[in-house]
């Protein structure tokens, strides 16, 4: 018997090893296995397939040890993790890399043990002394921690050295990761669990009262817990650790570790059915009407209709069915806010996956929807990979959202197509669900392939926010031409909305406080080192940021190219915003919603929190407020620099642009309809702006759908876009010239490129792209994507172009 396994490697092709007899009716597709790889690297892989085909082209190495006793991805997983490889142009490794949570990944990390005893002496160089010294310290230490001790480039030597010597031995053992938390439990004694026994302790310890409260908190906690732990005990009691120590001598107590769940149960109670309006009715009515004909049902509905009571009510009964469900969001902002609502509907058969837990709380969910527990699983991209037993529904809520396309690192999927296939293994159907949809889905529905539903009102008939388009000319400083950053009568909107109790959101896509820092004498502008942008002020670290790679510098007073010192900040980011508006209104609580304030684990559901309870009355953000936030209390939305959304230069600038600013606009007048928002824009006459005015997606769509057509763009072409990087310019340039050259022979393509990407050079990588219009047939896009593979290798084969990355983007977004 062979084996076919999935390493976590960026190799082309799946290893085959032996499955020596003893584990031959052991072994099943899905378990991980511990295998060989070159003379002594030691890896963890999955099973993906068994067979009886021997390959020729290579020695067969056995599996050296089975590490499960059940598969950790089932049948469907594996298929589903094939067909992304295969799609997405990525190899199974990074699929694997991906899927699997980082615990359930072994660490392969070879050690270096010391084996000469204390007294040796042997001649070693500086840096074979300083390495050896460590280890006669430690006993033991990685081949990182050496790197670390004696740098990169003396590793070889000293890792040489030490083995000539026969100083050190190589310990190269895969370990298990993930490991249970324990906590200390309290047990009452066998003798003392009939009353009588009791009631005879408590006269016994009646000197003692410390104790006795000890034992009275157990009782009380027992009573609600079945269980207790130390640390609540103690708690509860105002004990030490000495007093709980003397009954467990009394034999009273015994202390033992029990393996303890990271996700405890919450203790939730669950909310009845909440029914539906008329409108509602009828779109669900629509809704299941089209999922018996089609396995996909566009939900069009406008912000605040209602679509998460449709959602819940579908979701209900899959759950009936004895099916799971899943439940896709965009981003964990919003993940965060429907939460709460869907506890209260589903408790404890909800489960949660996303980014911010821990390595150790993914495996423990990862576990629960393998085994059932959870029913529900609400989360972004990632909740994609999760081991379904029986997936009844898939709901990918806002699926017009750029933030369901993984961007770096590979695979590149996109996870509203993915979980369109994902579905089609279970034989389950998806709701896509959106008040903006993509024109992906809008055209998809036109051609018959999807089903379609919509909400045309708000909830129980509450009117759609009205837009204004004002002009910031007025605003700006007549000597030096910078633009105001709050028109008059975005703050009067606010004053007024605040004299009446309400809430603000103003919305500027960019973070930070000045995007960039410019000298007003000879124009120089602060550039990373690094990347071939601008460098971010931000004001809470005093420094210039680029969001790229992370650099930081400090803030330029004199000009370098000039000598100037008439430096000046350009543009606002939210960081400025919050600053000018908490002058503007004093009396105000400002809070902001961006990456480098949401950093914190916690600090998404303290900021809804506090938002819930009237705490902040402004809140300035980027893009994360635009997900989906509902706030009663929310009547005024600002954008701040609509200008700067309509001019990037892509295909899909207008349609992101009507995404954006529609989906923010919703956010006000949602429970009584008194919504106001104020686009702030020069280009007052922008079709587009027109289009959001008037909350027309149609309008929009027919127009959008014309100039796709014509310039041959999705949804009637495919695309592929091809990346070259490398430290060398004329490198990645020659590179994309013999893709592009190899490219031309190909039918039934189109070609535009090579050239410098949008941003040209990040992390001193400097960067080459070519786009592919491809036919949407997927039996004409199959040789496209062959020969890509077969071309790439042919480039890193040439002489000199073996560092060249080469990445491709299938549906970039």
């Amino acid at each position: 018997m062979f084996a076919d396994i999935i390493l976590p490697l960026n190799l082309p092709q799946l290893l085959t090893y032996g499955v020596p007899i003893e584990m031959q009716e052991l072994l099943k597709p899905g378990m991980r296995v511990e295998v060989a790889l070159g003379k002594n690297k030691q890896y963890s892989g999955i099973v993906e397939r068994l067979h009886n085909e021997k390959p020729e082209a290579y020695m067969v190495k056995p599996i050296r040890n089975i590490i499960d006793e059940a598969p950790v991805a089932n049948e469907k997983q594996l298929k589903f993790w094939r067909w992304i490889g295969e799609y997405y142009m990525s190899a199974p490794g990074e699929v694997m890399q991906a899927a699997l949570p980082a615990h359930l990944k072994l660490m392969g990390e070879t050690r270096l043990q010391w084996i000469a005893g204390e007294d040796v002496q042997i001649n070693l160089s500086d840096e074979g002394y300083i390495a050896a010294e460590a280890l006669q310290i430690k006993g033991e230490i990685t081949i990182s921690e050496l790197r670390e001790i004696v740098g990169y480039r003396q590793l070889a030597a000293v890792l040489n050295e030490l083995l000539e010597h026969e100083v050190i031995r190589i310990n190269d053992e895969l370990e298990q990761s993930y490991k249970p938390r324990k906590e200390r439990i309290v047990v009452l004694a066998e003798v003392y669990k009939e009353e009588q026994a009791l009631m005879h302790l408590f006269d016994r310890l009646a000197r003692a009262p410390k104790q006795l409260e000890l034992i009275m908190a157990y009782t009380e906690l027992n009573i609600k817990k079945g269980y207790v732990r130390q640390v609540d005990l103690l708690d509860r009691a105002k004990a030490t650790a000495s007093h709980l120590k003397a009954l467990v001598e009394k034999d009273v107590f015994s202390i033992k570790e029990q393996e303890i769940d990271r996700l405890p149960a919450k203790d939730i109670p669950i909310t009845k059915e909440v029914a539906f309006t008329p409108v509602q009715q009828v779109a669900y009515d629509d809704l299941n009407k089209g999922l018996n004909e089609k396995n996909v049902a566009l939900l069009q509905g406008v912000t605040g209709s209602g679509k998460t009571l449709l959602y819940i009510h579908k979701i209900q009964e899959c759950i009936n069915q004895g099916k799971q469900a899943l439940l896709l969001l965009p981003e964990i902002a919003v993940t965060t806010q429907l939460v709460s609502r869907l506890l209260a509907y589903f408790g404890d058969s909800l489960g949660v996956y996303h980014s911010h837990f821990s390595n150790n709380e993914r495996v423990e969910i990862w576990e629960k929807v393998r085994k059932g527990i959870y029913k529900v699983v609400v989360g972004p991209r990632s909740a994609l990979w999760l081991p379904y037993n029986t997936l009844g529904i898939v709901i990918i809520d806002e699926e017009h959202d750029g933030s369901y396309k993984q961007r770096d690192p590979a695979p590149r999927f996109h996870a509203r197509d993915a979980a369109i296939y994902l579905a089609a293994l279970y034989e389950s159907k998806v709701i896509l669900g959106s008040a903006t949809p993509s024109l992906e889905s809008l055209y998809n529905v036109q051609q018959g392939k999807y089903a379609y539903a919509s909400l045309k009102d708000r909830y129980m008939g509450v009117k759609m926010p009205e837009i204004e388009l004002v002009s910031p000319r007025s605003t700006d400083t007549a000597k030096t031409k910078t633009p105001g950053i709050l028109t008059p009568q975005l703050q009067q909107a606010i004053l007024e909305a605040l004299a009446h109790k309400k809430q603000v959101i103003l919305f500027q896509n960019r973070r930070g406080y000045s995007p960039f820092q410019q000298c007003t004498v000879c124009g120089w502008v602060a550039q990373c080192t690094n990347c071939a942008v601008s460098l971010t002020y931000h004001k809470s670290t005093g420094k210039l940021h680029c969001h790229y790679c992370g650099l930081k510098a400090a803030l330029t007073h004199a000009c370098p190219s000039c000598g100037s010192s008439s430096m000046s900040s350009k543009s606002f980011g939210t960081e400025k915003i919050e600053e000018e508006v908490q002058q503007l209104f004093p009396k105000a609580k400002v809070a902001r919603m961006d990456v480098d304030s949401m950093r914190k684990k916690n600090s998404m559901a303290e900021l809804f929190e506090n938002l819930q309870k009237h705490k902040v009355d402004i809140l300035v953000g980027t893009q994360m407020v635009v997900k989906g936030l509902d706030f009663a209390s929310v009547s005024l939305v600002g954008i701040l620099s609509a200008d700067s959304i309509l001019s990037f230069p892509d295909f899909r600038v207008n349609e992101r642009a009507f995404q954006l600013m529609e989906q923010v606009s919703g956010r006000a007048g949602r429970a009584d309809g008194e919504g106001r928002v104020i686009i702030q824009t020069y280009n007052l006459q922008h079709p587009t702006l027109q289009w959001v005015k008037e909350h027309n997606v149609s309008a929009f769509y027919r127009s959008e759908i014309k100039f796709r057509e014509m310039f041959g763009y999705p949804p009637f072409t495919r695309l592929i876009k091809i990346i070259f990087r490398h430290k060398d310019e004329a490198k990645a340039m020659a590179a994309a010239g013999l893709m592009a050259q190899g490219l031309l022979t190909m039918p039934h393509v189109t070609v535009q490129g090579p050239g410098p990407a949008v941003v040209a050079r990040i992390r001193d990588q400097y960067i080459q792209e070519i786009w592919m219009k491809c036919p949407k047939d997927n039996k004409q896009m199959e040789p496209v994507k062959e020969f890509l593979k077969t071309q790439k290798q042919y480039i890193l084969n040439q002489r000199g172009y073996s560092n060249v990355q080469i990445v491709f983007d299938v549906d970039p977004a």
